[in-house]
């Protein structure tokens, strides 16, 4: 039996995992910080999709070591827990090992020019929170 080529959103994950994954600092370098990318609904899903997997992931893998982050995940929200369409549609989880790593990173041309890039798909909107681990 023939398996289903996986989608290029997959596979741009994986090389956007690949480029981005270290080992898991220890706590003494700091306290571990992230950026946390909450995108709203977009108007048109596939639209979103595909600028995501063919030019906004692999643009971030090609400045994710000038950024510096240490972690990525990348979340897709098919439903609410009762089933119901959600308001949130993707989330992108970006981590570095302490607070001053997240602050330099930001501050390179690579993430500018990555946020920047969110106008050009984000068209339900999107929400950019700075967090700290806690646990």
């Amino acid at each position: 039996m023939q398996r289903p080529l996986p989608s290029l959103a997959a596979l741009a994950t994986l090389a956007l995992a690949a480029a981005c994954t270290k080992p898991a600092p220890q706590q003494a370098a700091g306290v571990q910080s992230g950026v946390i990318v909450l995108y709203n609904q977009p108007k048109d899903t596939a639209a979103f999709e595909k600028y995501y997997a063919e030019k906004h992931v692999p643009l971030f893998a090609s400045h994710a070591q000038e950024i510096g982050v240490t972690r990525v995940e990348l979340v897709k929200f098919p439903a609410t827990i009762d089933g119901q369409r959600p308001t949130l549609y993707r989330m992108a989880d970006l981590r570095w090992e302490s607070r001053a790593a997240l602050e330099r990173g930001i501050a390179t041309a690579g993430f500018k020019a990555v946020a920047a890039d969110l106008a050009n798909f984000a068209t339900g909107g999107v929400t950019i929170l700075i967090g700290e681990k806690t646990n």
